[in-house]
């Protein structure tokens, strides 16, 4: 019996790629990337305020007010937190058809650097909460919109703010071109080292902003964590309370007792060995804490571990909702939603924390836990240079086709985008016209605050 040698395997497999790719060039018959250039709102457009409502149901109502402050501190902020918004605005634009599992809330400032469990630290996607199997376009334009957002936030010329969102797009299609012709294997054990970024810094001021945030993260330790926001009370270490933003609830004791069986719960998602090294702790603490902007006044968490020779370990826990983008795209294959987002995680990182789990609390309500800052950190936007930002676009570009390589078509979509810059600037000349409608939706946020319509108390963003 005689077996195909090596190069007969490989000539087979770059014929499967190169038919792949066809057919996504054929795509561009029906949908022509020229179509992404467009944002025109339809007629019957959902009121934004309407589907701000219907997104604050079920929140905590004490923090409603502060999701509303900060989402009024600025265009990009509202974007950050309106992700309901613009998945139906998404919705009624173009897409080829492929499917990946989409981030949901693909923005700039959802990307950063965090350890691997072998301690080393890559740059990835690190935000979940609206994942779901959805048209790789949406993430793209979220993605590129953001930049010109936070390029005029940083009053940034309007030519600069484009050329970092045509630099996002860009680096999204050649590195979804540069995935398309490796292995499986290879993609899935692809990553982006920090310390790469680092070598391989275009300019010196690039260098030295991933040097910052690099040395940001090896320094945010856990033990660093532990002592900003705990105390030792009596003996006994516990968190500060710092209301509205963290703070123990007035039944503590009852409260207590609700998470340790939410805790016990998620114990068992978790894998053997990792349940092991969970049972070294014992839950001491636990308290509210708002995080973000899109999650504020969702049910969130801190507990607070102690092993036997009260080592800690912090983990998060938060409310798991459905999907923005579930009405639009269809259901979660799974029943649960913490499961979605932990499955949706660990599919589009390179790396994934060894805590991630979910469990549902008594009331019915879904959630899911992990570790809190250990070596986590993101770019300070306040500050940053056009060349800065730029630089940062196409390390998103790049982050964001990887995740979307290992679950996606990446010949088929690599096919579609083609080698040329059409697809590039056309979704550039997107996210300028949508980023124009984000700062309508805003103004229209902070005069229905500033009439009394909605309700807004500071919080820190």
């Amino acid at each position: 019996m005689s077996f195909p040698s090596h190069d007969q395997l490989r000539s087979a497999d770059m014929s499967l790629r190169q038919a792949r790719q066809a057919a996504g060039k054929a795509l561009r018959q029906t949908v022509p990337r020229s179509l992404h250039r467009d944002w025109h709102p339809l007629s019957d457009r959902p009121d934004p305020l309407e589907l701000l409502k219907k997104s604050n149901q079920q929140r905590i109502p004490d923090l409603i007010p502060i999701r509303h402050w900060r989402m009024m501190q600025s265009p990009f902020a509202f974007m950050r937190g309106s992700a309901l918004i613009m998945a139906a605005d998404l919705a009624t634009t173009p897409t080829t058809g492929i499917q990946v599992q989409a981030c949901g809330d693909c923005h700039l400032l959802n990307f950063g650097g965090f350890a691997t469990p072998e301690r080393n630290l890559i740059f990835d996607l690190n935000d979940f909460d609206e994942t779901l199997l959805a048209p790789w376009e949406w993430d793209v334009k979220r993605l590129v919109t953001s930049f010109i957002l936070a390029g005029r936030a940083l009053q940034l010329s309007d030519r600069a703010s484009a050329e970092a969102a045509l630099a996002a797009a860009q680096a999204y299609r050649l590195a979804i071109a540069h995935y398309s012709q490796m292995r499986t294997l290879e993609v899935w054990y692809a990553r982006l080292d920090a310390h790469l970024l680092i070598e391989h810094a275009p300019d010196e001021d690039t260098r030295k902003h991933w040097e910052k945030m690099a040395a940001r993260a090896f320094n945010r330790t856990l033990d660093q964590a532990v002592a900003q926001l705990t105390e030792v009370v009596e003996g006994q270490r516990r968190f500060i309370d710092n209301p509205p933003l963290i703070y123990h609830p007035p039944n503590q004791a009852e409260y207590f007792t609700q998470i340790s069986d939410l805790f016990e719960q998620y114990r068992d998602t978790l894998q053997v060995d990792r349940q092991f090294l969970l049972d070294r702790y014992r839950l001491v603490d636990v308290a509210l804490k708002v995080v973000g902007v899109g999650s504020v006044g969702t049910h969130c968490g801190v507990a607070l571990l102690l092993d036997a020779n009260n080592d800690p370990l912090l983990l998060q826990y938060k409310e798991a909702r459905p999907s923005v983008l579930e009405p639009y795209a269809g259901k979660s294959p799974y029943p649960h939603e913490g499961q979605r987002i932990v499955s949706g995680q660990r599919l589009m990182q390179a790396a994934s924390d060894i805590f991630l789990g979910w469990t549902t609390n008594v009331e019915g309500h879904d959630f899911y836990f992990r570790q809190l800052k250990d070596m986590k950190t993101a770019i300070k936007l306040k500050g940053m240079s056009a060349r800065s930002l730029e630089d940062y676009a196409e390390i998103c570009g790049a982050a964001l086709a990887r995740a979307h390589a290992r679950t996606g078509d990446s010949a088929l979509i690599s096919g579609y985008l083609g080698k040329s810059d059409a697809f590039d600037q056309a979704v550039t000349d997107f996210a300028v016209a949508y980023a124009y409608q984000v700062e309508q939706d805003h103004q229209r946020l902070v005069e229905a605050i500033q009439s009394g319509q909605l309700e807004a108390k500071a919080g820190v963003a």
